[in-house]
């Protein structure tokens, strides 16, 4: 294992010049945001943050965040105005546009770097008005607490991480945030302990300190926030892969674990039914939080039609297009099934479950177990026509409401790979393909 990470290191860790290179572009850039905030008596002043400002970014990825500080009494229609015009201002040599998290924030793009102007409160620890408030004090707790061999290791733990695809805070991801890879290592110091940490993990392990109880699969704590669990924003599938990835480095420790591969297919199209809609522009992260509920939900809806459904999934271009994918057993199902009643001991629920059942069922009897059984027909066994009748005539039944005016004015369904374009079936691949590097230690 240790020859394997000290050659990738190599990699990961940016040269001298690209460092200086990184430098000049960064204060370009700040010199134009310092320029513009002083036109603005609600900005205190402006500092870089996340990763290059830790010095833990990656040789081929160096995002520049500056964060522009406002006066805790700005109000949020104002912080969000300003910083929008500092944002276009500062960055309108370079093409900048509107990017959205919890507040909208300005990208822009100098020399194949991409330059994040974001804004957020000037407040004291604890006293957070924003999700962003956080960051200035993240970055400030890292660079006293991370030595520079440790910035390395969180660099090999963040390639580890983008090659299994678990890279990535934002909704659309739910996996790990840069932030997490370096209280990791804080925790465990060096890429290979967190490895063997994590390879033997325990459910409900909490990695650093606190005296609250959480109630998610693993606990990671945030070392400037002892209430706050930073693995909440975690999905659990994302988590086993972590776990997974693990175990199988461990077991047989390759560079392949610090490459992007792309998906191979290994099952078929054939019972993949995908619901595609068109949306109204809106939050990335809005977006995302609602087809992935919308995924949910009708999931819930097809199991209960009958239609066992094996995985799910939810992709959108965020410009457009949503999609909804469900893996099913079977699309087309038996058309009459088995409702099984209670004991006919009990009085009262077999007055109840016969006179809902007696007027629709082709058979009732008592089986062996004493209890009565309905065989009855089912309105739909084509998954199909199921989903698209939910769509048309119920769509209170847990779509999110900010989706609803967008499905009414148009949907398709699809089952199988046929209609479905090339980027979209690269994009949803996940549903139909299983990812060799986790699952190999078992081979």
């Amino acid at each position: 294992m240790k020859k394997i990470v000290s050659d990738v290191k190599k990699s990961v860790v940016p040269s001298k010049s690209l460092i200086n290179s990184k430098r000049s572009i960064a204060e370009i850039a700040m010199q134009f945001v310092k320029k513009e905030i002083e036109k603005f008596s609600d900005v205190i002043d402006a500092e870089f943050g996340g990763s290059y400002a830790k010095g833990t970014w990656l040789s081929k990825e160096a995002d520049i965040d500056i964060f522009v500080k406002f006066k805790k009494s700005t109000s949020d229609e104002r912080f969000e105005d300003i910083a929008k015009k500092i944002g276009f201002a500062s960055m309108k040599k370079f093409k900048p546009y509107v990017r959205y998290s919890e507040h909208p924030y300005v990208e822009a793009e100098i020399k194949k770097t991409k330059i994040n102007i974001v804004p957020c409160y000037d407040v004291k620890e604890g006293q957070w008005k924003s999700s962003a408030d956080r960051s200035p004090f993240h970055t400030k707790f890292m660079q006293k607490a991370l030595t520079s061999k440790m910035k390395d290791e969180v660099r090999l733990l963040k390639t580890f991480l983008k090659s299994i695809g678990i890279y990535g805070a934002e909704i659309a991801k739910q996996g790990f945030s840069g932030y997490v890879t370096e209280v990791l290592i804080l925790n465990f110091d060096t890429f290979e302990n967190v490895i063997k940490t994590i390879s033997k993990i325990k459910e409900g392990q909490v990695i650093g300190k606190t005296s609250k109880k959480f109630e998610t699969s693993i606990v990671i704590i945030d070392p400037i926030d002892g209430n706050r669990n930073l693995a909440a924003a975690i999905s659990k599938q994302n988590i086993g892969k972590f776990v997974l990835a693990c175990r199988a480095f461990q077991a047989k420790p390759n560079t392949k674990f610090f490459k992007i591969s792309r998906r191979k297919q290994t099952s078929s199209w054939e019972n993949v039914l995908t619901v595609k809609f068109d949306f109204k522009m809106r939050s990335p992260d809005i977006i995302w939080g609602q087809i992935k509920r919308a995924a949910s939900s009708l999931s819930t809806q097809l199991e209960l039609g009958g239609f066992r459904v094996l995985r799910s999934m939810s992709y959108t271009d965020e410009k457009k297009e949503a999609y909804l994918f469900f893996l099913l057993e079977s699309s087309i199902i038996p058309k009459k099934y088995l409702k099984k009643g209670p004991e006919f001991f009990r009085e009262d629920g077999c007055k109840s479950f016969i006179g809902k059942n007696m007027s629709k069922t082709e058979l009732m009897w008592i089986d062996d177990d004493s209890k009565i059984n309905s065989l009855e027909k089912r309105n739909h066994d084509n998954a199909i026509t199921f989903i698209k009748e939910i769509l048309r005539k119920n769509l209170q039944n847990g779509i999110p409401k900010g989706l609803q005016s967008d499905l009414r004015k148009g949907f398709k369904v699809y089952l199988g790979g046929k209609s479905l374009s090339k980027s979209i079936k690269e994009a949803s691949l996940e549903i139909i393909s299983t990812d060799e590097k986790i699952f190999c230690f078992n081979k």
